[in-house]
C-alpha cells in the first residue's frame, strides 16, 4: 500500500481558505448565482403563473413580446432620464455640499452630522413623508407656496404627468446626495494642502484650484460612486413604486416598474424574465466600461 502523499504547506493554506470560504460560496451561489440562471432560462421559456399551459421553450418570443408592448420605449425613456438626471444632480449637489462642509466654521461638526440624515431615511419612509408633504390637497409645500403668492391653485405634484417623473427625480436626489457628500469629503481630507496653496501663490483664484487641484483628486472616487449609483438608480424599484406606482398614466414608469407589472400583474414571468435579461446585459456593458476606465485611471495614477 502507497504511503499517502503529504501536502505542501501551499495546499493546506489552500485547503483551509476553501474550507473558510465555503459558506460564503454555498451563499452566494444559491442567493445570486441560482436565481440569476433561473431568470435567464425563464427568459427563453414560456412561463405564466396562473396558465400552467404554457410551457416549452420560447426562443426570442418572450424578447419580442417586451419589445413591441406599447410602454417599453417610454419605459426606456423614463429609466434613461430617472437615471442620468438623479446621478447628476446627486453628484452636483453632493460635491458642492462636500466642498463647503470641507471650509473651517463653526458648527462644521453638527452640520457633518446632519447632512446625512436623509440617506438614513428608509426609502419607504421617505416617500410616504414626500407624498403627504406634495399632496395637493393638505401638503404643506402647496400651503407655503400659496402664502407666498407663487402660485394660485394647487399643484398635484405626483398626479400630473407634466410634474411627476421631474419630481420624482427631485425627491431622490434629495435622499440620496449625502453619500455623494460624505465620499467626496472623506476624499478631500487626503488632497494635500501644499497643492492647493502653491496654486493660490501662483495666483489661481478659488474656482481655478478647484478644477485644476481639487477636482482632478476626486477621479476616482467619483468614477467609482457615479458607477455604483447608476446601477442602484437604474434598478430601483421601491422609490418610484412607493411614490407614484408607476403613474399617473405610466409618466413615471420605469424599466424595474415594468417587470413588476409583468411578473405580477400578467403573470408572465418569461417577459418579465426577457426584460431582466436586457438590463442585466446592459449592467454588464457598463461593468466592462467601469473596469476598464477605472484601470486607466490607476496607470495614470500610478
Amino acid at each position: 500500500m502507497k504511503p499517502s502523499r503529504k501536502l505542501t504547506r501551499d495546499q493546506r493554506k489552500f485547503r483551509t481558505a476553501l474550507i473558510m470560504l465555503a459558506p460564503a460560496l454555498i451563499f452566494l451561489a444559491l442567493m445570486i448565482a441560482f436565481p440569476l440562471g433561473k431568470v435567464i432560462h425563464d427568459a427563453f421559456t414560456h412561463v405564466h403563473l396562473i396558465n400552467k399551459s404554457m410551457t416549452g421553450f420560447a426562443g426570442l418570443e418572450n424578447f419580442k413580446t417586451v419589445i413591441e408592448d406599447e410602454h417599453f420605449m417610454e419605459a426606456v425613456q423614463h429609466t434613461v432620464l430617472w437615471t442620468v438626471f438623479s446621478v447628476l444632480g446627486e453628484y452636483v449637489v453632493g460635491m458642492i455640499t462636500a466642498v463647503l462642509l470641507n471650509q473651517k466654521f463653526k458648527g462644521r461638526a453638527v452640520f457633518r452630522t446632519f447632512i446625512f440624515i436623509p440617506w438614513l431615511v428608509p426609502i419607504i419612509v421617505a416617500g410616504m413623508t414626500w407624498d403627504w408633504i406634495l399632496n395637493p390637497e393638505f401638503g404643506i409645500l402647496n400651503y407655503v407656496l400659496k402664502n407666498l403668492g407663487i402660485i394660485e391653485t394647487s399643484i398635484n405634484f405626483l398626479g400630473n404627468s407634466d410634474y411627476a417623473l421631474a419630481t420624482v427625480i427631485f425627491v431622490n436626489i434629495w435622499r440620496s446626495f449625502p453619500y455623494y457628500t460624505i465620499s467626496f469629503l472623506s476624499a478631500m481630507q487626503s488632497i494635500p494642502g501644499d497643492l492647493s496653496e502653491a496654486a493660490a501663490i501662483d495666483g489661481a483664484g478659488v474656482f481655478r484650484r478647484f478644477f485644476s487641484v481639487t477636482l482632478p483628486q476626486l477621479r476616482s472616487v467619483s468614477l467609482v460612486i457615479v458607477f455604483i449609483h447608476i446601477i442602484w438608480t437604474a434598478v430601483n424599484f421601491d422609490f418610484i413604486w412607493v411614490m407614484t406606482e408607476g403613474g399617473p398614466n405610466y409618466a413615471t414608469e420605469t424599466l424595474p416598474i415594468m417587470i413588476y407589472r409583468y411578473s405580477m400583474r400578467t403573470f408572465d414571468v418569461g417577459a418579465a424574465s426577457a426584460l431582466s435579461t436586457m438590463m442585466f446585459t446592459v449592467m454588464v456593458i457598463l461593468f466592462i466600461f467601469y473596469y476598464r476606465k477605472r484601470t486607466q485611471i490607476s496607470e495614470d495614477m500610478a
